[in-house]
């Protein structure tokens, strides 16, 4: 299995990286927030997992151990493939994962494109006493702000495009601080913007 690998980013795309190592340039599949983390040029050192198929190889990054680790555990599940964990680390990070299957939050985890309620509620039964509950629990659960429909709103648009949870969050009431009485349409423009510029 192929754990690890360091090298020069030489291409970054919409969802992996090519990375040379030995001469030999590696795609590997990862989150956009793994993405987020490279530079074109710039060495960098991903955690990975290698997916033998019949017909391909697929090597998958993530920034650290325990990412990957979250990603093999996720396969365990029925109905759950290597696409669709990649996925959910997407969306939501190892914390905030860890916090929905030990409370049994259905809801945050078919934020995930692909997951539904049957498959959600299997996760919980069969991962959340294999998750060690993270320090920060409580801080870890989306909080809404003053339930505002346009934050929800734009916040599952950004997860809908592939950004972690948390920083979408951030992004939105960043953007709301803002522009307090701008619509949706603006507030995601603003948001994304903020994104873009943390890439």
């Amino acid at each position: 299995m192929i754990s690890s690998v360091r090298g020069e980013v030489i291409a970054i795309g919409l969802d992996h990286a090519v990375v040379e190592v030995g001469g030999v340039g590696l795609a590997v599949q990862a989150t956009p927030n793994t993405l987020a983390t490279l530079r074109r040029g710039q060495q960098a050192r991903l955690a990975t997992a290698l997916v033998v198929r019949e017909d391909s190889l697929t090597l998958f990054g993530f920034t650290d151990d325990e990412q990957r680790d979250v990603f093999g555990l996720l396969q365990s599940v029925a109905g759950i493939g290597p696409r669709m964990a990649l996925a959910t680390l997407a969306v939501l990070d190892p914390d905030a994962l860890a916090t929905a299957l030990i409370q049994g939050d259905v809801k945050a985890l078919t934020r995930v494109p692909g997951i539904g309620p049957k498959v959600a509620q299997r996760m919980v039964l069969e991962l959340k006493d294999k998750v060690v509950a993270p320090a920060s629990a409580p801080a870890l659960v989306p909080q809404r702000s003053g339930g505002d429909p346009r934050r929800e709103q734009v916040v599952e648009a950004l997860v809908g495009l592939g950004f972690a949870a948390r920083p979408a969050e951030a992004a939105v009431d960043n953007a709301l601080d803002g522009a307090a009485d701008a619509d949706a349409g603006a507030l995601l423009r603003a948001a994304l913007a903020t994104l873009g510029r943390a890439r």
